[in-house]
């Protein structure tokens, strides 16, 4: 459309905000401050989250002030100029309170409702992971090109864990089908690298449900732009759909499997 934004000049935005993000986290590592939970005693939210969204929402509202932001801890600005950005200003924030070396500022960028481009600053190892649809994803510069492993018995695949006990107990059990039939199971604790590690082929898929918008954009992006697949599937007792991503030969049967394993409606474990 006539005045469209160029989306490298929205990649090179977003870099930097995702910059000023990941210094708040590095200022912030190892000090002493508030800690606060959410939705459950587990779903911790720290000052750094806080302090983190307000810096990067100061930095893209001063470029772009008309742009719509979604932000997890709050923002959620109304826009006129057809950009909207969603942000996660520290993904990981358990890891991040323990001095666990996996947390990130997750930034995209959408485009009348297209996601266009994602950037993943790493901050707790300083690496960078960024795309722009339809011109692929990077690390630190350098192309990534997801695995084209298709054997799920030897797949390596990460997931995630919801805060509340009675999902992570259906988790379990599901996980308890998932693990034989597999190499084997990571859990990081950061949803936007974990889909970064399917892009850059650390790992061979990644699964999880009762995800925000803000956990995926950019991560789901940069996966897709690096040769992954990836789907989302409804689950009606989560607040948000099943996220898989794998190497396009596993994808199906990797759904398969966690169709099988309860994860989302159909079969039942052990069918």
């Amino acid at each position: 459309m006539p005045g469209a934004p160029d989306p490298r000049a929205l990649l090179d935005l977003a870099l930097r905000a995702a910059e000023a993000g990941a210094g708040v986290h590095r200022r912030g590592l190892g000090r002493a401050e508030r800690v606060g939970t959410k939705s459950s005693p587990t779903d911790m939210v720290s000052e750094v989250d806080r302090e983190a969204e307000r810096v990067i929402v100061g930095v893209l509202t001063a470029a772009r002030p008309d742009d719509a932001i979604l932000g997890e801890e709050a923002t959620d600005r109304p826009g006129r100029s057809g950009v909207r950005w969603v942000i996660d200003p520290l993904d990981g924030t358990t890891n991040f309170l323990y001095g666990f070396p996996a947390f990130a500022v997750s930034i995209a960028a959408a485009l009348d409702g297209t996601t266009v481009i994602g950037v993943v600053h790493d901050s707790a190892n300083g690496h960078v992971y960024s795309a722009i649809r339809g011109g692929g994803a990077s690390a630190d510069g350098v192309p990534l090109t997801a695995r084209t492993h298709a054997d799920l018995s030897t797949a390596l695949l990460a997931t995630g864990f919801l805060p509340y006990p009675e999902q992570r107990a259906r988790q379990a059990e599901a996980l308890r089908y998932v693990l034989p039939r597999v190499r084997d199971i990571r859990r990081a604790g950061s949803a936007a690298l974990d889909l970064c590690a399917v892009a850059a082929g650390r790992l061979d898929g990644y699964y999880e449900y009762g995800l925000g918008e803000w956990d995926v954009a950019a991560g789901a992006l940069i996966a897709t732009e690096a040769g992954a697949r990836i789907v989302e599937l409804p689950v009606p007792w989560a607040r948000g759909p099943l996220v898989v991503a794998a190497t396009p030969l596993l994808l199906e049967p990797l759904v398969r499997l966690l169709q099988e394993a309860g994860l989302f409606p159909g079969a039942t474990a052990g069918a």
